[in-house]
């Protein structure tokens, strides 16, 4: 695909989501009060296109280059046999292994400080909707995909058919990002809703919700939250960049050279409450 119809791609998706999901927003809102054109829609939107132009595509080589290896190692007679399951068990399979993976590698990344240096940048963000859901580094997506997928690829599903799961579970993420509140009663024991992930986004770094597509994972592991009103506020209890860059970089960054470059770049980083006490990031915080 050459640049052109990337620059295409892109547009044409950026265009789909906007209108598909502006209309669910608006039809049914966990927040009426927000706006289309929220704070940081700006930054956001520069995720968005990052995603698009530059990371996705090295996601996918990457899975290309781990299948690769794995075909090294895993018996062929043993992803024939997957291979000959019905294809509604081999789904079923790839979805509660991807889950079962995803869940514990979602919880390590609110627990180790060195993954939540990354994964924070996808909590920064203080307004949900299906824009924040591409606020993430490249480093968090590359160690989310890689290790959602890992279960396909161990199975032997072809490229084109994880396209196809990397697809869905876009999507997914988009929605349960949204500004969307949809109360699907019982089923959401079963099924991931916006209102479970809301929880997740809330300022309490370990408030639980973990799971990808189904919430059975918290429910079995004791991390299911879901209380019926919207969160009071989203976010991250520490300072964090303005700009996009200073988000890529920032968690790249030991702790002393953050505080040396923070100090002679005034204005990149808000001040903030940390622990109800009122920093300044450009003064130094370590990380």
């Amino acid at each position: 695909m050459n640049f052109f119809s990337v620059i295409q791609a892109t547009g044409l998706s950026f265009f789909i989501l906007l209108a598909v999901f502006t209309l669910m927003e608006k039809a049914f809102p966990a927040n009426a009060q927000q706006r289309i054109f929220r704070p940081n829609w700006v930054l956001d939107l520069c995720f968005f296109l990052g995603q698009y132009f530059l990371w996705g595509a090295m996601v996918l080589l990457l899975l290309n280059y781990v299948n690769g290896l794995l075909n090294t190692f895993i018996p062929h007679t043993f992803r024939q046999k997957v291979a000959a399951q019905p294809w509604w068990l081999q789904a079923v399979e790839v979805v509660v292994l991807s889950d079962l993976v995803v869940y514990w590698a979602h919880r390590l990344q609110h627990n180790n400080a060195f993954l939540w240096r990354f994964h924070k940048v996808h909590h920064s963000s203080e307004h949900l909707d299906w824009l924040a859901a591409h606020r993430e580094h490249p480093v968090d997506t590359i160690y989310t995909v890689g290790l959602l997928n890992l279960p396909a690829l161990l199975l032997g599903f072809n490229l084109e058919t994880l396209a196809g799961l990397i697809a869905f579970r876009g999507m997914w993420a988009i929605y349960i990002h949204s500004n969307v509140r949809l109360p699907i009663g019982p089923l959401k024991w079963f099924i991931g809703a916006p209102e479970l992930h809301h929880w997740h986004h809330s300022y309490d770094r370990k408030a639980g919700n973990y799971a990808n597509i189904s919430p059975l994972m918290d429910i079995i592991f004791g991390t299911y939250n879901c209380p019926d009103k919207e969160p009071e506020k989203f976010g991250i209890d520490e300072p964090s960049p303005r700009y996009y860059l200073g988000h890529l970089l920032y968690p790249m960054l030991p702790g002393k050279w953050v505080r040396v470059i923070t100090g002679r770049f005034k204005g990149l980083y808000p001040a903030k409450k940390v622990n109800n006490n009122p920093v300044n990031i450009n003064d130094g915080v370590p990380m």
